[in-house]
């Protein structure tokens, strides 16, 4: 089935699903809290292959098993709220999308399994004990390891050699403060100076890239972060604006019109969260299901993005990419 059309047979799934199964016994029920609003096509992609994922295990809703969905777009009351309705709901796991889904529905049990889908420094955050043996009721999938960070500092001096001072755009915390620390250990021998730029509003966000962008040869790094999708356009925009290249975290900033990213493929880890969830209604408790990290980073670039930069991306970085965006 091709994805555009999986993503409208979800969609109508997720409105009509509860008059279609109303009444029926003997159905499994899991929930689903995204960190999103419904209309995102990003969330709907990665939750329409968590549906394939579920189908290649053999549940199909409405015939085995229920889907209950909440969307809170960057609405903390809202959050917790929808993760509360959930856990009443008493299903037998959640899913659990990026940034504070999983914080939020921890908060509401600790009994109820979730899976994250995109978990963010996990250990830090004290969600699991460790990755090998969670300990709780949550595992899942993280979206990146600390290591990563340092690439993106490589491949941004490897694309715009000349930029000698880059902002870190990331959101206060434990993955913060990991993933800050990566990127100087690469950036002290090159001679680039860091500053960090906490996402935290709008004006703030604005105010702080336009008197970075004052000095010349600055870059962006955009961290891992429920945060920098929420205000992923202004980004985008500022970035622009200011003529700095930039590295990203997520493909969905490329495709929107940023320079370029190298990040895991979150799609593949709603897939892959789709077998842990099969494992837990199979009987599986999630202690005994170690947290795993990506198996594989895309090197997503848009050309379009550089020319209007004045950037001529360099062969061997063109001949690295996964995807390039004309």
């Amino acid at each position: 089935m091709r994805r555009r059309e999986f993503i409208t047979l979800l969609g109508g799934a997720v409105t009509a699903w509860p008059l279609a199964a109303r009444g029926q016994e003997g159905m499994r029920r899991v929930g689903v809290l995204m960190n999103t609003g419904a209309d995102e096509p990003e969330s709907q992609a990665r939750l329409a292959a968590f549906m394939q994922g579920l189908q290649e295990f053999g549940w199909a809703v409405g015939r085995n098993v229920r889907i209950d969905y909440r969307w809170t777009p960057g609405d903390a009351v809202h959050l917790r709220k929808s993760a509360e309705e959930l856990v009443a709901l008493r299903p037998e796991a959640i899913l659990a999308g990026v940034g504070p889904t999983t914080p939020a529905l921890q908060r509401a049990s600790r009994t109820v399994p979730i899976v994250m889908a995109q978990g963010i420094d996990p250990v830090g955050a004290g969600f699991v004990q460790s990755l090998a043996r969670p300990n709780g009721n949550v595992t899942g999938f993280i979206q990146f390891e600390y290591s990563l960070a340092g690439k993106w500092m490589e491949l941004l001096k490897e694309v715009a050699p000349n930029v000698g001072r880059v902002a870190v755009l990331r959101e206060p915390g434990s993955a913060a403060i990991g993933q800050w620390a990566i990127i100087q250990a690469v950036a002290q021998p090159m001679g680039v100076e860091l500053r960090p730029i906490d996402l935290s509003n709008a004006n703030e966000i604005e105010r702080a890239i336009s008197e970075f962008a004052k000095a010349p040869n600055g870059g962006l790094i955009v961290a891992v972060s429920a945060a920098s999708l929420i205000h992923r356009q202004l980004i985008i925009a500022l970035a622009a604006q200011h003529r700095l290249p930039t590295t990203y975290a997520y493909r969905i900033f490329v495709t929107s019109g940023g320079l370029m990213t190298y990040g895991a493929n979150i799609e593949s880890l709603y897939r892959r969260a789709a077998g842990y969830v099969d494992r837990i209604l199979k009987g599986e408790k999630p202690d005994d299901l170690p947290v795993q990290a990506p198996t594989k980073y895309e090197l997503v670039i848009n050309l379009k993005t550089a020319k209007a930069l004045g950037l001529e991306i360099p062969a061997t970085v063109l001949a690295r990419a996964d995807e390039v965006i004309e």
